[in-house]
């Protein structure tokens, strides 16, 4: 495994300039090959360190959301697909909140496209969806290129400390209102 390492590290340390933008493509492409988003954070932290494989990792999550953004429209399907399965997770009428989003990004097993959907739905303008896409990802760079070696090494115990704190934040972060359009209300009553 140190063999690995030390070979990705001699590759980045000689490759300079395009180490970064060939790490901020990977991120683009990712999606693509459906990899994880915490495994190329981690391995940015691996390769770049904490401060410029959190920035890395931020500049190529936002070139993702920014690629959702322009596709989301020209595909249908996939938008059609993303909301039927934002109702399934979520609940038809249920909102989530841009704390709620940036905390569900955090969990490696949600959709990262799921949860851009459901900040589109949140803030409709290009300005909003950056905006909350930028505050959104900021948490998800962080955590998982500066914690994410470390994550391994946790106990049982430790992951379900993480995994209530999570509950309770997303419980504390909720929309605390819901709306039902009249019609809709008494179609599904009746």
């Amino acid at each position: 495994m140190n063999e690995h390492l030390a070979v990705a590290l001699g590759i980045v340390e000689t490759a300079g300039i395009l180490a970064p933008i060939a790490f901020i493509l990977f991120h683009v492409l990712r999606q693509f090959l459906f990899i994880p988003v915490p495994l190329v954070c981690i391995a940015g932290g691996v390769l770049f360190g904490s401060v410029f494989g959190s920035l890395f990792s931020l500049i190529g999550l936002m070139f993702s959301c920014l690629l959702f953004y322009a596709l989301i429209h020209q595909l249908p399907k996939f938008h059609s697909k993303l909301s039927a399965l934002k109702k399934k997770w979520f609940g038809e009428y249920r909102n989530l909140t841009i704390g709620q989003i940036a905390i569900l990004r955090l969990v490696p097993f949600i959709h990262f496209h799921l949860l851009n959907f459901c900040l589109l739905e949140r803030n409709k303008g290009f300005s909003d969806f950056v905006k909350g896409a930028w505050i959104t990802n900021i948490p998800l760079a962080l955590f998982y290129t500066v914690f994410g070696e470390f994550i391994s090494r946790f106990t049982p115990t430790m992951m379900l400390i993480i995994l209530f704190s999570i509950t309770v934040l997303l419980f504390v972060l909720r929309e605390k209102v819901t709306v039902i359009k009249w019609r809709e209300f008494f179609k599904s009553a009746a």
